[in-house]
This record gives structure tokens, C-alpha cells and sequence, in this order.
């Protein structure tokens, strides 16, 4: 049967926003998340709907592509084709080939979850070992310990301390009020909440948001962040926790992170909080 390659159109994200909520599974692989696609939405649909490549059979998404950047895609795959080596194959050569659209010419990375078809064609096809990744997770079937900070749910027209500390926390003038009510307007934020948490004087000094796939369903940490004058406190363990236990609330199954293992104080921090680190995941890369 033949594989479709496109692009969605805006009308076809709730679709693919659906597939990935139902291929999150505690026993699968840390994967693309709806809350990746969520938090790039702070760019608008049109965005979210460029950034995607998506490749179907008889109009059943099996392979899902974000480019989080020019050359790099983050890719993954519906349960039942984790080992459909035909699609595998098609799917690097299509990323392989810079006609068909999914990546231009020059370097350029992806990361398809470990153990997939499509990760073992990856290597195949001679795309090397490039940056190292390290998923951790929380299981939350029992209660989480109460963060030690006063916590709040950040509610339209209150996000201004929640956007600045994510601003001071990554260095970046780029995240505005405007763009998170773009955010928040997003289909991807009905089931997410951004978690403010104050220190005792009341400043604001850590932020997270928080992506559900639903009840049962793994939920993500995208992004986490600690104010630049408030670091080597513990807020960024006592932001994680909150984070956590308003996942727990709304029914998640556990709490999912990833970050780049050579940010060893965000593993560090992450794993205070009571996360567990997974094997570590590898893009993989070809040069220019």
C-alpha cells in the first residue's frame, strides 16, 4: 500500500494533535508529545502546520515529523508500525532526499524514538550518532511530596511574571505576553496549564508548563525554566514537583521530561524532583 507524504494544512492539525495524544503509552519509548507541538504553537497554527510532515496509508497517520528548527526533525511513529521496516525506510528517504521537502540540503538531524524500525534505518542508511538526549520520567501513581514555594496556575491576563521568568530563565526576549495567549489559544492547551511558583517575598522565581494527553496518558514538562537572580536555590526542584503533582490531579499516569544530557544540571534537577532517567537517546546526524 502506498505512504503519502505531506504537509498538513491547519484544518488537519486536530487530527494529528489526536494521534499523538493516543500513541502516548508508559511502556512506549519517550516520543514526540502533543505538548511539543503545543508549545511551538506560541507561533501560531500556520507555524505549527508548516513545522509538520506527516506520512499516512489509506489516509491513517503512521509517522509524524516535527521540524523543531530548519534541520532538525523529530519524528515518530504509531504503535502498531513501530517495526513496519517498509515505512522506516521510506521515511529516511524521503528526510534523506532534500527534494521531497522534509529536510534541506547540508547537516541536518532526527530523532526517532530507540528501538523503532525507524530508528535501526537511520543507521542503516549511514546517519551517525549525534546529540545525546536523556528522558527521565515520574511514575505518579502515588501522591507527590507538596513543593516547599507557593505555587499558582497562571490565568489570562496574568501571565506577565510567568512570561519574564521564562524570558530571564533561557535568555531570550523572544516569549511575550502575546505569545503565550497565542499559546493558550491553541487546541493543544485544552489540557495543558502554566504552574508560577513565588518564593517567600512573593517574587516569581520559577515557571513550567505542563501538556496532558489525557487521563492515563503520560504527561510532559515543556518548558522549565528558573529565574537568572534565583538559581542554586531548589526552586527548579520545588517547580518540577508542583509540575508533577498537577499532572498527577489531572489524571496522568506519570511525568515525562527531556533534555539534553549535557545540560547535567537540568538532569540533576530533574532527577531531585524524584525523576527517573531513562537509557539515553542519540540523534541521529549527517554532516553537511
Amino acid at each position: 500500500m502506498r505512504t503519502v507524504l505531506s504537509t498538513p494544512t491547519t484544518s488537519d492539525l486536530p487530527d494529528v494533535l489526536r494521534a499523538l495524544r493516543t500513541w502516548q503509552d508508559d511502556a512506549a519509548p519517550v516520543q514526540l508529545h502533543p505538548g511539543d507541538l503545543g508549545w511551538y504553537w506560541r507561533f501560531g497554527e500556520e507555524a505549527v502546520a508548516r513545522a509538520l510532515r506527516t506520512w499516512t496509508r489509506d489516509g491513517e497517520i503512521l509517522t509524524i515529523g516535527f521540524l523543531d528548527g530548519p534541520q532538525v526533525l523529530r519524528a515518530t511513529v504509531a504503535p502498531r508500525a513501530w517495526h513496519d521496516d517498509e515505512l522506516a525506510r521510506e521515511v529516511v528517504d524521503d528526510a534523506s532526499d532534500p527534494e521531497r521537502g522534509v529536510l534541506p540540503t547540508g547537516a541536518a538531524s532526527v530523532e526517532a524514538p530507540n528501538g523503532t524500525s525507524l530508528h535501526a534505518a537511520l543507521t542503516d542508511a549511514g546517519w551517525h550518532e549525534g546529540e545525546a538526549w536523556t528522558p527521565l520520567r515520574r511514575d505518579l501513581v502515588a501522591p507527590v511530596e507538596a513543593p516547599d514555594l507557593r505555587v499558582e496556575l497562571v490565568e489570562p491576563g496574568r501571565e506577565s511574571a510567568f512570561t519574564a521568568v521564562h524570558r530571564s530563565a533561557w535568555g531570550t526576549t523572544t516569549f511575550t505576553d502575546e505569545r503565550w495567549r497565542v499559546m493558550a489559544a491553541g487546541p493543544a492547551f485544552a489540557d495543558a496549564w502554566c504552574l508560577l511558583a513565588r518564593d517567600a517575598a512573593g517574587l516569581p522565581v520559577a515557571g513550567v508548563t505542563v501538556w496532558s494527553a489525557g487521563p492515563g496518558r503520560p504527561g510532559l514538562l515543556e518548558p522549565m525554566g528558573v529565574h537568572a537572580d534565583h538559581r542554586g536555590r531548589g526552586y527548579g526542584r520545588s517547580i518540577c514537583l508542583a509540575a508533577a503533582a498537577e499532572l498527577r490531579r489531572r489524571g496522568a499516569s506519570s511525568a515525562l521530561v527531556c533534555t539534553p544530557t549535557s545540560l547535567t544540571s537540568a538532569v540533576a534537577t530533574y532527577a531531585s524532583a524524584g525523576f527517573r532517567r531513562l537509557p539515553e537517546r542519540l540523534d541521529r546526524s549527517r554532516d553537511a
